[in-house]
């Protein structure tokens, strides 16, 4: 099936996306008019206004944010004396681990923080509720709104922006006389740059990295030219395009030997954010992927020289801008109404804004930004800029559907292999096609 066909056939599955990061707010803090106006409707009786609530809140993360969230509910306990709160915190496996214990033992606090990866799978176990009626007009943009919805339901407020772009070192292209990427570059062109920039660089220094063996950015690929995700988030529906795989992986090939992408056993020893083993950190690569919340890192072990792209786009566009992470209620709590009113409170309050800061990534809310913007630093400036570059051609957020943990594994270690020369492409493809259509097809038996 050639890119127009794929364009025809194109399946959109829902993405179980949401962006990873943020969260702020404008609010009762501040006692000004504005701020005022802008507080969320309490959805509560009169009678229950001041009646004592304690209200669970269970979220992931490292102690920075920890800290920063505690501190942030001492801020709605000031404003709301009748509401307490009853934390619970840990790093992100230990979390993934005792939710699902939670969950089945039906004690899952009222407020939750949930990830892209794991919405779908929560929803349709009736852990999360609907929030809906929670009116986010103004704060939330209409089109983010909407690609976060699951059936047209809303189960998760959106806390910051995420993206997926290319990080590249401006400082040495244009120390090199290499042009610089540029907005809105298609596939071909990026290809076509790389094999021009390699003929300006030395023998051990590369333009691009080689993406054989990382099964999302085939996944951009085939998106890109309408073919859709490669597995649904159900896990039930999964399409390999055949000509669009042959086609980017002979691309790659191509440049593999030609010398424009570093060896196999070069590119198997990166790790990223690894100040000597990173490809770009190291000096061996001058691009590689990069999200709005990897970006920091990167930039803050190369500070001054990192600039941000989108990648590379197709007819249906290119990469993904979507928030990847966000805050639930559970369906339930005993408590809905003043978990919604707290989950408002959490991206939309001023003082809790300034409370939180970055510690889940770039405010949502765009108010809350412009707060935070004149202190932050260019580490943090640099995670908008990425953020608006991908937003003109993003594609849904897709991540790897329910039960596929095998295929992307196997898919590493196959495209590995292909990348020595001890697989044939098409063996690969027929290993991995069919395992996939294996797993879609016990998904939906089950």
């Amino acid at each position: 099936m050639g890119k127009a066909t794929a364009m025809r056939k194109a399946v959109t599955w829902l993405a179980a996306a949401v962006l990873l990061l943020a969260a702020c707010s404008a609010g009762e803090g501040d006692r000004d008019r504005s701020s005022e106006m802008r507080q969320p409707a309490t959805g509560l009786p009169e009678a229950d206004m001041n009646r004592q609530v304690e209200l669970g809140f269970i979220w992931w993360g490292p102690e920075e944010r920890h800290k920063a969230t505690l501190a942030a509910l001492e801020v709605y306990t000031a404003q709301h004396p009748n509401v307490t709160f009853k934390p619970e915190y840990m790093a992100w496996e230990a979390y993934w681990k005792k939710l699902p214990s939670l969950a089945a033992s039906k004690t899952v606090p009222d407020v939750l923080q949930m990830d892209a990866a794991y919405i779908q799978d929560y929803v349709s176990r009736g852990i999360m509720a609907d929030l809906s009626d929670i009116d986010l007009t103004g704060i939330v943009p209409d089109q983010i709104l909407e690609n976060v919805k699951i059936n047209g339901k809303l189960y998760g407020v959106p806390l910051s922006y995420n993206a997926q772009g290319i990080a590249y070192n401006r400082a040495e292209l244009e120390a090199a006389g290499i042009p610089l990427p540029w907005k809105g570059w298609t596939w071909e062109e990026f290809f076509d740059w790389a094999r021009d920039a390699k003929t300006k660089l030395p023998p051990d220094r590369y333009p691009i990295g080689d993406s054989t063996s990382a099964w999302d950015w085939f996944q951009w690929y085939q998106a890109s030219y309408g073919g859709g995700a490669i597995m649904s988030p159900d896990g039930r529906e999964f399409h390999l395009d055949r000509e669009l795989f042959f086609e980017y992986h002979t691309i790659l090939a191509d440049l593999r030997r030609s010398n424009v992408v570093p060896p196999a056993d070069v590119s198997l020893t990166f790790l990223e954010n690894d100040p000597l083993a990173d490809q770009m950190t190291s000096g061996k690569v001058l691009t590689r992927g990069a999200t709005v919340g990897s970006i920091e890192t990167l930039e803050q072990l190369m500070p001054g020289k990192v600039d941000v792209v989108n990648v590379p786009v197709g007819p249906a566009g290119g990469g993904w801008a979507q928030p990847t992470i966000f805050l639930g209620v559970y369906a339930d709590s005993d408590e809905l109404a003043h978990a919604k009113r707290f989950v408002k409170w959490f991206i939309t309050d001023r003082e809790a804004g300034r409370t939180l800061g970055l510690t889940r990534g770039i405010p949502i809310y765009e108010e809350i930004y412009k707060e935070l913007e004149p202190n932050l630093e260019p580490k943090d400036r640099l995670g908008k800029v990425l953020a608006d570059v991908a937003a003109d051609y993003a594609m849904p957020f897709y991540a790897a559907g329910a039960g596929f943990t095998e295929w992307v594994d196997a898919y590493k270690l196959t495209m590995e292999a292909v990348m020595f020369g001890q697989k044939s492409l098409e063996d690969a493809y027929a290993e991995l096609n069919a395992l996939g259509e294996s797993i879609a097809k016990q998904n939906r038996n089950r």
